[in-house]
């Protein structure tokens, strides 16, 4: 049967290197399943795959589209099935590969039809977090879809966001739209998660934001400062450097941050994983741990 080989786990623990060698094993082409590697002016800060990388093995979805283009799981989910029914013609198996949850969620499961928000909405709703904070955000949620404003996590700002502006733009509430009925897909899927010992991955996440820096990230960064209300940017790495350009931090402190805030974002990945129980565990340092993914198919 055909079958799609998601490989996954927090940043940082070596899926790009896993993903290539297997990929060359099986003779299939690389889907990215990364929110951010998809925009192609943030090369540096989402440690997206080198032009010798990409070389070695074909991919989709690096740098195919710009921050200025509103994009969402959902559109992921349909152009990513429309490439899997075109790839699987001449494939057995396809790597996916990627730490973006609900991308990979929403070509695992499917994720339930939403209208497409009006950039405007956003614009506003970005601009009222910046001048006046999450609070006044909460509240009109908290009007607006109390079901919604119970259930989201309301530390994260674009969760939050995003629930008032379906609830804005289409004078309903959010939760009403949320059906969370997973989707039957016409191919196997196998789902391998990587992990590494807490302390050594954070050392390697650590080891990635100075290679970042030295490799400009602070030059990229600060050419997408003016953008900094577009979604995409509300991203580990450029929002510690915003603050820096604000003057709110130095820049070693800015470096600090993104070490400690990523640290978070990889626990929060591996949460996320464990709550899935169709994952297979592997550690990444395994040494035969490419012919055990082959074994599993």
């Amino acid at each position: 049967m055909k079958t799609l080989v998601v490989l996954t786990g927090p940043t940082g623990v070596g899926k790009t290197e896993l993903s290539l060698r297997l990929a060359e094993a099986l003779g299939s082409p690389i889907l990215s399943c990364d929110s951010r590697q998809i925009f192609r002016e943030m090369s540096i800060g989402t440690a997206a795959p080198t032009p010798d990388q990409l070389k070695r093995v074909q991919h989709y979805f690096i740098a195919s589209k710009s921050i200025h283009e509103p994009y969402s799981a959902a559109k992921y989910e349909m152009e990513a099935l429309d490439l899997l029914e075109s790839l699987f013609a001449d494939h057995e198996a396809i790597v996916m590969t990627g730490g973006s949850m609900m991308y990979i969620d929403a070509v695992c499961k499917g994720i339930d039809d939403m209208p497409d928000v009006n950039p405007l909405i956003r614009q506003e709703l970005a601009e009222l977090f910046h001048s006046k904070g999450l609070e006044p955000i909460l509240e009109e949620l908290q009007r607006l879809d109390p079901v919604y404003y119970d259930q989201v996590d309301r530390k994260n700002p674009k969760r939050v966001m995003h629930g008032l502006e379906l609830c804005r733009m289409t004078g309903l509430p959010y939760s009403s739209f949320r059906k969370d009925t997973a989707k039957v897909r016409p191919f196997r899927i196998l789902k391998i998660c990587l992990n590494r010992d807490r302390q050594e991955l954070y050392d390697r996440i650590d080891a990635r934001v100075d290679e970042m820096m030295l490799s400009g990230f602070e030059k990229e960064a600060r050419g997408l400062y003016p953008f900094r209300s577009q979604n995409a940017l509300n991203t580990v790495g450029y929002k510690e450097l915003f603050e820096y350009f604000d003057g709110r931090l130095n820049l070693e402190q800015a470096v600090t941050a993104v070490k400690f805030n990523t640290h978070k974002y990889a626990r929060k990945q591996l949460t996320w994983f464990r709550r899935d129980t169709d994952y297979h565990w592997l550690s990444a340092k395994e040494s035969d741990i490419l012919q055990k993914i082959v074994l599993l198919l």
